[in-house]
């Protein structure tokens, strides 16, 4: 027992002793004790307290238990009993490590007065050791030193030590004070004297910077923190401060100690939020207030106040929903007249909304909701104004306190999770439950007062429904309230209730169309009485609209206003009506017509009603397009009989598929070209317009120069051109420094693409190096061989004006070093000699005789002597360089003299002749400047480079990816774009990313593991980016050959290496990376720009400008930052990642330490034991990195609830978006990239929220994506393409002209003041918003927002990258369509869009799955039936356009896109690529997988998330994965038409011979081939003959595993079958998939008469006959497939049986061949025709599963179902063992999936593994 206690002992202390100085071999850092504090003892004291013991474990082991002990007293006091989760084992530790320190000290027994005495005689220690009185005094010395100077990063160590020497002291006398009360006062007294309490108390004040906060400190202040010091945050914390007239708060409240109170305080206390909720919205109000006064003017005020106008536009942004509401429902505002609310009291209500807002969790999404809560409790607020001391809200108290959460948001919550828990996991029907939407249309009416206030709870509102019955076949029965305004009914019947004008318009024009076309194009009397017949027509439509009205209300009628339920009868009523009477009257009139004497009355009483209905229409839609109509319109809303007869709508323009595809593609072309899309698009138009890039930059992405105008107005070119280069300068510097940071370039590339300061005295432009690389060498050798004149050798060099360029730089850096570096102390002959050269070149340069006067023959000496100078210069000094240094220049000097020079010396003689006789004497260039001057040193360097670089760098740099963001950067200054506005006055925004269990850092056991042919993902890397796995061994210092082995010395490469590997995958470490580039971005504007100057022209122009040195270390650069810009991550399990000690906790942890201003947002649960049960509670939370490499928790608001009810990502960005910031919120899935380059153009995206976009200001920015993985892989390649064209051509069109454009997705910009007060910025209600994206789109657009599209800025985003990937991917997008089909939005969309948009919304968004559904599926099935039918002109029409749709159709945007961006001839080159690589396989194949989920979610549901994964495919997938994954999406439909084929063949063609068959059907047989065999095209090595062994033998095992419970479907075919059939739920499907199934009947009906025996018998015994042969032979199925089980006790019977029964249907057979017509082809034919008649009996029986068990069937069933399953997959399987048996078939399809470089390092791999089994190498 003792070894047991022993080693618990060791275990506990190694936990204990600190290590956060190191970390792991993978750079993670180890954590003690302190890290396990369990949260449910919800107490940060006890980390802080634990962290101080363990810091001083090694100083005084005995003051580290005195610590551990406090600790484990606040434990038991919070938790006396150890109930809640993990505190039983904390304390277990806890006191493990107590009673070991006990037992090495002096004595057994515990003394507090020793403890006490000992505490203090340490903290005097400390403090002396650590020289706390000179530690601030040293921080603020180097503070004000000078921002810029090079201790910025000694100034960040000394800030770092502080705070940790602070946060200890503190701790200690936290700890003393608690020690104290545990003796008498007296004791007390003596042991700790007032001296002491003073030292103590000075520390405390000096560790204020140490409360936690967010960005700006307010809860404590901080003098550290320059960010306190900007006037309008100084303005803004003012501004909410406690004013005059506010009531009085309590004695009992407890006021802080460190701030001021102020109006939060007042709310805190009336209404009883939450603390951290009030901290939370104090900074999110004081910094919205800030930013919104810096948009006004920088106040220049001693003591700052907040604009009145500042305070008025955050009242109107924040409340505009709120006011909306109350207009809609006609009633006033809660402060009734806004002129008369002082600015304080829009504050009071701005912090009220806010704070409601903040803690409402999933109330959130109830947004009406939200404004009625904040209606009553304004009023609330008004009543306690008028108070002398403020009283507690009556709404929010109860017995146990005042509490917000528990009496206003709990009561919604549970009624909410009640309904949510309802839904069965998303497989109820949605008619059987309310979601969020169905709450929050509840108060969109006046009923919703019935709730009162404080909340009726008896109201029916609040009612929970009675759980849902198990049993399917039972209908669960109960009292529950119905749902509201809108039923979500599972029927494809909503395609036609949410656009039945667009069905409308199509069934008229095809009737108008073919009344034209039967009457052969004649226009008269006959054709316009038949054309008339469109009225009954639109009426009848019309009239099943109203029904399905009715129909599709039910489930919502005793929630839904009166007015609305009448105004859909009386709609139905009047239809009904209308369609009897025009039916009657076109009937009467038709039959009237019909004699020609008749009188034609009721004709004409026919015309002229159509005439006047269609003309009031008609005006009305002209009168509802003119604004101010419109506007009068939208005001009548308010009265209920304008909105009782608003039933009316319009009807426009056609829009149909095929223009949106190729008009809008074409459109979207001419588009992106006036917008300058494309003008740069290779390396070659880099380097020919970067001379004009500084003009772009200064005229785009800088702050508008008043200066600069007035250069550039009196004519200084050089100047100007100058100027602006000094600009551009440091941006294009920081972007070649990342991009070397990032590996995509090497260091001498680096060199060469940097760009001079260009702040020096050069009177000329210096450009980089890699424009200029080699061209004096070229200028040198024209010049050498030039016979022609002065001026024909200038023209010839001035051709290249980088050539000329370089040859004038070279000529005046030349006299720059030359004269700095020569010594002006006493004599100055040597400036005299290079001044004397320069005089007689100009001279002789006006003169013309430059050839004359210089021997340019000499020039490559002079210049070899030049570049020997430059060389000894450019390197440290040392006497012997110094005086090799002098001989270099009496070189030049002998050479100048007696060998180029050829000028009359006469005219200068005296200095000549001074000259001379100082090179004789020896004193000529013997006192040297050696270069020290980083400047001159630099300049230096770049002239040796100029005469050095002989080869060209036309092609630098040579990584594609750095030329492609080169590219897109550098066309992008050319594009239209608002003009920037200065860091302090841009809007600031957040990022906001959810994350879950995604990669968050790549191991190295994940990038060393090693698939079973050898090859791990780290050499896939290695192989696919071959260049940047070198640049990244040259920037840690490494050889290029070196491999990844040889780096396990150091641990730090080690995690160089991690990250090198994760940032080129799909992790959050690279999403993290990319994003912090905003704030580096911002960091060097703000420091370029001197904005904290108050002079920011002076400060713009000023010398250092462009010195981008420390940048990153500004403290006020920094400050202003993170003013604009804020990170959230919303891990939603991080807590229970770090509980469970997760890798990617630790990961996450890391990347918080490496970027200070990210935030991890995340959920917290907390599980404690009360009364013997457990009682689980949720608290959002939100940490930042600590100072000692922890979390450090700023925030922690309780939650009514879990907060999972709906779906995961919607509900894990609703909790922690309380925690972002600003004006603005770009919303960045964990799978995307950021730019520096892009960064930069971030504040001039922003101000198009300002700029003109139409009709109403933006509300969403829709920004450009770049798909980051197109190079892992063909397919990747594929799916990049098709991305990219949607992302930007195609959204291109969406948003101009056509305004359909929504958000799909990431990276769009939310105005996040706009949609947090309406809803979020997606939807969460489970299963319907399944693609919660999109559905933020429909919701801005419904509430009157505007979605546009820029394209000058783009983030990267990875997409799937295996087949498997992405059907998974394309799956969920399709189920997502589906259900988007059934929602409320869409119908409200279709109906209140304008007949144009309509269109366009439809076939951009459900429409166009609904035609990828008709045109390759079903299409393809008529087609074939066509041919057989003989119907030529219905089989050339579909044949056509399934051409149309399959090949050019769908290539057009993408040839387009390519055109555009790429030129004409990279396009076709990339086009003919894809073609060779088979990408129409795969867009075919995924045209089968959209139409199968999209219609199989539409019959059934079961659309759900579905994680694709997103790493690398580098293995083979097994033949049973890929058949278990496309069974039922493809391979079934795909061997229906193989089948429709074979028999078409047989029966339906007779004429033609077999090229005419083959022309007819190959587009058919294109398809089935494709849905059948692409999963194993793209497999990588997939047709390898051992491959193809082992996955048959896989196969066959998991085929014949009957499986049973806990079974999964990757392991038994029975279990797969069982998960297949779960989502057949409800009757309606049910029905549904019986009609369809019925279809595989027709094939037995059409062969039986085809065949021999029969003849020409055509009567209807033959097919019943042929029934009675198909249950014979099912009859002899069940005998040979008879359960082994049952016949185990008579196995000789039944093989007896069993024998004798194939004998005679052997016999039966044979005796029918030889005694009738019944022939051998006859035989097969039966097996065609009854395969379908099984299937469809299969089909329609596990429709009828709980049907079918219960008449004991379904164990034949599952035996029919298997036999069929190993047919299909025989007959798939068996052309891929074949192809595989032949070796360079595997070779070719490697090459086809893979790049080439990485299909080398495979073929390289497998020949070095040689015999190596497959499992390792």
């Amino acid at each position: 027992m003792s070894r047991v206690e022993d080693l618990w002992e060791r275990l506990v202390r190694a936990a204990l002793r600190g290590r956060r100085a190191g970390g792991d071999l993978y750079g993670q850092p180890e954590a003690g004790l302190a890290a396990n504090v369990p949260s449910s003892l919800a107490n940060r004291d006890i980390d802080d307290i634990l962290r101080a013991a363990d810091e001083i474990q090694d100083d005084d082991p005995n003051v580290s238990r005195i610590l551990c002990e406090q600790a484990y007293s606040m434990a038991q006091n919070l938790d006396p009993n150890s109930e809640g989760r993990g505190v039983l084992q904390f304390k277990t530790g806890l006191m493990s490590v107590i009673k070991q320190k006990l037992a090495k000290r002096e004595g057994g027994s515990i003394d507090r007065s020793q403890d006490i005495a000992r505490l203090r005689e340490f903290y005097k220690l400390y403090r002396e050791k650590h020289n706390v009185d000179q530690l601030r005094e040293e921080e603020m010395k180097l503070r004000e030193s000078g921002v810029f100077s090079g201790n910025l990063g000694e100034l960040e160590r000394k800030t770092v030590k502080r705070k940790r020497v602070l946060a200890t002291l503190k701790v200690l006398m936290n700890v003393l004070e608690q020690l104290s009360k545990d003796v008498s006062p007296e004791e007390a007294e003596r042991l700790i004297p007032e001296e002491m309490k003073r030292v103590m108390e000075s520390d405390a004040a000096m560790s204020e910077d140490l409360v936690p906060y967010n960005i700006i400190p307010l809860d404590a202040p901080s003098l550290t923190n320059p960010i306190v010091s900007f006037p309008e945050v100084r303005a803004a914390a003012s501004s909410v401060k406690y004013f005059r007239g506010l009531p009085k708060l309590p004695a009992s409240f407890s006021a802080p100690a460190t701030r001021n109170l102020d109006i939060f305080d007042l709310l805190h206390h009336s209404f009883g939020f939450q603390k951290d909720n009030v901290s939370n919205q104090r900074e999110h109000v004081v910094h919205l207030l800030a930013n919104e006064q810096s948009r006004l003017r920088i106040p220049e005020e001693p003591e700052p106040i907040l604009d009145e106008a500042a305070v008025h536009k955050v009242f109107l942004k924040s409340l505009d929903n709120y006011i909306k509401w109350c207009e809609y429902l006609g009633i006033s505002p809660v402060w009734g007249n806004l002129e008369a609310v002082s600015k304080e009291k829009k504050l009071l209500f701005i912090c009220l909304y806010f704070l409601i807002w903040g803690e409402a969790a999933n109330v959130r999404f109830l947004p009406e909701c939200l404004c009625y809560i904040f209606h009553h409790m304004g009023r609330e607020l008004e009543e306690i104004l008028r108070q002398q001391v403020a009283q507690p809200a009556s709404s929010c108290v109860s017995e146990s306190g005042v509490s917000f959460i528990d009496q206003v948001i709990r009561p919604l919550y549970e009624v909410i999770s009640a309904e949510a828990t309802n839904n069965d996991n998303g497989r109820a029907p949605h008619s059987a439950w309310r979601n969020y939407d169905d709450f929050n249309e509840y108060f969109w009416s006046l009923h919703c007062f019935e709730l009162s206030w404080p909340w009726r709870k008896s109201s029916i509102f609040f009612l929970k429904p009675t759980p849902r019955s198990k049993n399917i076949l039972k209908s669960t029965g109960g009292k529950r309230c119905g749902k509201t305004s809108f039923v979500e009914h599972r029927t494809f019947l909503h395609l036609y209730h949410s656009f039945h004008r667009l069905w409308i318009f199509l069934v008229i024009m095809f009737q108008g169309l073919a009344v034209i076309a039967f009457n052969n194009g004649n226009f008269n009397s006959k054709t316009r009485r038949e054309l008339l017949s469109v009225g009954p027509t639109y009426f009848v439509m019309k009239f099943i609209q109203s029904v399905l009205d009715i129909i599709m209300m039910y489930g919502a009628y005793s929630t839904s206003r009166q007015l609305a339920v009448t105004r859909i009868f009386l709609r139905f009523l009047s239809y009904s009506l209308a369609s009897a009477l025009i039916c009657l009257l076109y009937v009467r009139a038709l039959a009237a017509n019909t004699n020609p004497t008749a009188d034609s009355i009721i004709y004409r009483a026919y015309v002229i009603i159509l005439s006047i209905y269609a003309g009031v229409k008609f005006c009305l839609s002209l009168l509802m397009r003119i604004p101010a109509c419109h506007r009068l319109s939208s005001r009548g809303d308010r009265w209920s009989l304008i909105r009782f007869i608003k039933w009316m709508h319009q009807i426009y323009l056609v829009d149909i598929h095929i223009f949106y595809t190729i008009i809008s593609a074409v459109w979207g072309f001419l588009l992106g070209a006036r917008d300058r899309l494309g003008e740069i698009r290779s390396l070659d138009a880099v380097h020919q317009l970067f001379e004009k890039f500084p003009a772009a930059f200064m005229k785009t992405l800088h702050v508008p120069l008043s200066n600069r105008a007035s250069i550039q107005s009196s004519g200084q070119d050089v100047e100007k051109n100058k100027i602006d280069a000094a600009k551009f300068a440091p941006f294009w510097n920081e972007i070649i420094k990342n991009l070397r940071d990032e590996d995509y370039v090497s260091d001498l590339e680096m060199e060469l693409l940097l760009m001079p300061k260009n702040s020096g005295s050069l009177p000329l432009v210096q450009w980089p190096l890699f424009l200029l690389a080699s061209k004096m060498i070229l200028a040198k050798d024209i010049a050498v061989e030039s016979r022609d004149s002065q001026e024909e050798l200038w023209d010839r060099i001035s051709r290249d004006d980088y050539m000329k360029y370089a040859v004038e730089e070279c000529f005046y850096s030349i006299k720059f070093i030359l004269t700095a570096i020569l010594d002006d102390e006493g004599n100055n002959e040597g400036k005299k000699w290079v001044e004397r050269i320069y005089d007689d070149i100009r001279g002789s340069i006006v003169n013309r005789s430059i050839h004359v006067d210089f021997q340019l023959t000499k020039l490559p000496l002079v210049i070899q002597k030049v570049t020997a100078l430059l060389g000894i210069l450019k390197k440290d000094h040392t006497p012997e360089l110094e005086t090799g240094a002098v001989k270099a220049f009496l070189d030049l000097y002998d050479v100048m003299r007696h060998d180029v020079l050829s000028i009359n010396m006469r005219e200068n003689y005296e200095t000549w002749n001074m000259l001379s006789r100082a090179r004789t004497e020896g004193r000529l260039f013997q006192k040297l400047n050696w270069p020290k001057d980083a400047d001159l040193k630099a300049q230096l360097g770049r002239l040796y480079s100029l005469f050095t670089l002989k080869d060209s760098a036309a092609n630098i740099p040579k990584n594609l990816e750095a030329r492609r963001r080169l590219e897109f950067f550098t066309n992008s200054l050319f594009m239209e774009m608002p003009k920037a506005k200065p860091a302090q006055e841009m809007l600031s925004f957040s990022v906001f990313t959810p994350y879950y269990s995604e990669t968050v850092l790549y191991s190295m056991s994940e990038l060393l593991k090693k698939n079973e042919d050898g090859i791990s993902t780290l050499f896939y890397l290695q192989k696919i980016y071959p260049d940047e796995w070198k640049n990244f061994l040259s920037r840690i210092g490494r050889d290029e050959n070196s491999s990844e082995m040889e780096l396990s010395d150091n641990p730090k490469h080690i995690l160089e290496l991690r990250f090198w590997a994760s940032y080129r995958g799909q992790t959050l470490a690279r999403t993290i990376r990319g994003m912090m580039y905003y704030r580096k971005a911002l960091m060097l504007q703000a420091y370029l720009e001197r904005m904290r100057t108050g002079d920011l022209e002076a400060g713009i122009n000023g010398n250092e400008s462009t010195d981008t040195q420390g940048f990153e270390l500004s403290p006020e650069a920094r400050a202003q930052a993170d003013l604009k810009f804020t990170y959230v991550v919303t891990c939603q399990i991080y807590g229970k990642q770090k509980e469970d000690h997760k890798p990617e906790a630790a990961d996450i942890a890391l990347l918080m330490q490496r970027n200070e201003a990210l935030r991890v947002a995340f959920i917290d649960v907390v599980e404690t034991l009360k009364d013997g049960k457990v009682h689980t509670e949720y608290f959002s939370k939100l940490v930042k990195a600590d100072f000692n490499g922890k979390d450090k928790e700023i925030y922690s608001i309780k939650l009514p609830g879990n907060p999972k009810l709906g779906e995961g990502k919607p509900e894990n960005q609703n909790h922690a978006i309380i925690f972002t910031r600003g004006n603005a919120m770009q919303t960045i899935d964990m799978n995307q990239d950021n730019y520096f380059e892009e960064a930069l153009k971030m504040r001039n995206l922003l101000e198009e929220f300002h700029s003109d976009h139409g009709l109403r200001p933006p509300s969403i920015l829709g920004v450009r994506e770049h798909v980051f993985t197109g190079s892992v892989s063909s397919l990747a390649s594929f799916m990049s393409n098709q991305e990219a064209s949607f992302v930007t051509l195609g959204q291109r069109v969406l948003s101009n002209p056509l305004k359909v454009r929504m958000h799909y997705g990431h990276p769009d910009v939310f105005d996040r003041v706009f949609h947090m007060t309406r809803g979020g910025i997606s939807k969460a209600s489970r299963v319907i918003n399944i693609s919660e994206d999109i559905f933020s789109g429909f919701n801005s657009t419904l509430r009157q927002g505007n979605v546009t599209h820029h394209e000058y800025i783009q983030v990267g985003k990875g997409r799937d990258v295996g087949l498997n990937q992405i059907a998974v991917f394309e799956g969920k997008v399709a189920g997502g369509n589906g259900e988007q089909v059934l929602s409320r939005d869409v119908y409200r969309l279709g109906q209140l869009f304008d007949f144009f948009r309509m269109l366009s919304f439809y076939f951009t968004t459900v429409g166009y799955y609904v035609c990828t559904m008709a045109l390759s599926g079903v299409g393809e099935t008529i087609q074939v039936r066509a041919r057989i039918l003989q119907n030529t002109a219905l089989s050339a029409a579909l044949n056509a356009q399934f051409l149309f749709q399959i090949g050019v159709f769908t290539a057009v945007p993408m040839i387009l896109g390519f055109i555009l961006e790429q030129g004409f001839l990279r396009a076709v080159v990339s086009f003919v690529t894809m073609q060779f690589q088979l990408c129409t396989v795969f867009f075919t194949f995924s045209l089968g997988t959209r139409t199968h989920y999209f219609g199989r979610t539409i019959l059934h549901g079961g659309a759900r998330y579905q994680a694709t994964g997103r790493g690398f495919v580098v293995r083979h997938i097994k033949f049973t994965e890929n058949y278990r994954l496309y069974a039922r999406s493809h391979f079934v439909k795909g061997m229906e038409i193989v089948l429709l084929l074979v028999v078409y063949l047989a029966y339906g063609y007779h004429e033609g011979g077999a090229l005419s068959y083959i022309l007819l059907s190959v587009s058919s047989w294109f398809l089935a081939i494709s849905w059948l065999f692409a999963p194993y095209l793209f497999n990588p090595s997939g047709f390898e003959w051992q491959k193809a062994v082992e996955d048959f033998r896989d196969w066959t095992n998991w085929l014949l595993y009957r499986g049973g419970i806990g079974v999964k479907g990757e392991e038994s075919w029975e279990a797969w079958w069982d998960e297949e059939l779960s989502h057949i739920r409800n009757f309606s499907g049910r029905v549904m998939e019986t009609i369809l199934s019925l279809r595989f009947f027709i094939f037995q009906y059409g062969i039986v008469y085809k065949l021999d025996v029969q003849g020409t018998n055509t009567s209807l015994s033959v097919y019943g006959f042929s029934w009675v042969v198909f249950a014979v032979l099912i009859v002899l199925f069940k005998v040979f497939t008879f359960s082994q089980k049952i016949s185990v006790n008579f196995q000789l019977l039944l093989r007896f049986i069993q024998g004798v029964s194939f004998m005679f249907a052997l016999a039966g057979l044979s005796v029918a061949v030889a005694l009738t017509n019944l022939s051998i082809t006859d035989v097969l034919a039966c097996i065609l025709a009854f395969l379908p008649t099984g299937w469809g009996i299969l089909s329609i029986a596990i429709t009828w599963k709980p049907v079918v068990k219960q008449l004991g069937l379904w164990k034949s069933i599952r035996s029919i179902a298997r036999l069929y399953d190993a047919a299909m997959g025989m007959l798939i399987f068996i052309p891929v063992a074949l192809f595989s048996w032949f070796p360079f078939v595997s070779t070719f399809q490697t090459r086809l999936m893979f790049n080439q470089a990485f299909s080398r390092g495979l073929e390289i791999s497998l020949i070095l593994a040689g015999n190596n089994p497959n499992t390792g190498l």
